[in-house]
């Protein structure tokens, strides 16, 4: 083995060892606001996340069968709702404005000709019936406040139309990216799985003499840029699973046996 092949040999290794420093560095970042996120100090040892070491996946696919239900829950699409039943609701009160209010009261008289007699059964009076209460409504004013509740109704809607519609599009496009790289991620497993047979080969050749030991470097090249793409398709895997989740609504746990 002469000495270009040692240098070329260090300079795989180096390349290779270089590219870890900034895959940890980011791993503790993420780690740290992983703590944040959970209320806690970022320098807070995390347990079990912080000695893993492979990707998290999922054991089972995410449940997207309903997935109406689902959108549902989602914070925005909840809160566009209430507000839309809200507006909705009020055109109702400015419409009630227009009739007289009725209420049920009654009225006691104590009266007698004499301090003594102020008390008695027979001084005292009693009235009940219903009172009804209407100041003429002012119709100009009135009509503008009907018009104001249908015209805020109606925007409100149209509101929880566009958060539905931009739900719908975040699940949509989550599934497309999440359906997308779990294909690449085959067919990047697949490529490791080559890469590494034909690291074999090289080096079965040459011990052989039948391949130089450029071809072997070459070899330990590609099958480490394969494993470089195969654990970047496993972050990204993860973050697309992460998205979906967050466009299904999320929360959902899985029904006891």
């Amino acid at each position: 083995r002469s000495d270009l092949d040692l240098v070329r040999a260090r300079a795989v290794a180096d390349s290779a060892a270089a590219a870890v420093p900034p895959l940890d560095a980011q791993r503790r970042a993420s780690l740290y606001a992983l703590a944040v996120l959970t209320g806690r100090p970022p320098e807070t040892d995390l347990g079990p996340v912080t000695s893993c070491r492979t990707p998290l996946t999922l054991r089972q696919p995410l449940p997207v069968g309903d997935g109406a239900s689902l959108l549902r829950r989602r914070p925005d699409v909840r809160q566009a709702e209430r507000a839309a039943a809200a507006d909705t609701a009020r055109i109702g009160v400015a419409i009630a404005s227009f009739f007289p209010q009725v209420s049920l009261g009654g009225t006691i008289t104590a009266g007698a000709g004499h301090t003594d007699n102020l008390f008695n059964h027979s001084s005292i009076s009693y009235a009940a019936g219903p009172l009804i209460s209407w100041s003429f409504p002012n119709l100009i004013g009135q009509g503008a406040r009907v018009a104001e509740a249908k015209a805020t109704a109606r925007a409100s809607l149209a509101r929880f139309d566009g958060v539905v519609l931009t739900a719908l599009k975040e699940t949509e496009q989550a599934l497309a990216l999440y359906a997308g790289e779990l294909q690449r991620h085959d067919a990047l497993a697949a490529a490791r799985a080559d890469y590494a047979r034909a690291l074999d080969l090289a080096k079965t050749r040459y011990a052989q003499g039948s391949a130089s030991f450029l071809d072997v470097l070459d070899a330990e090249r590609s099958l480490i840029a394969a494993d470089t793409d195969l654990a970047s398709s496993d972050a990204r895997m993860s973050d697309d699973q992460v998205t979906l989740f967050k466009a299904l609504g999320g929360g959902w746990r899985a029904q006891a046996d």
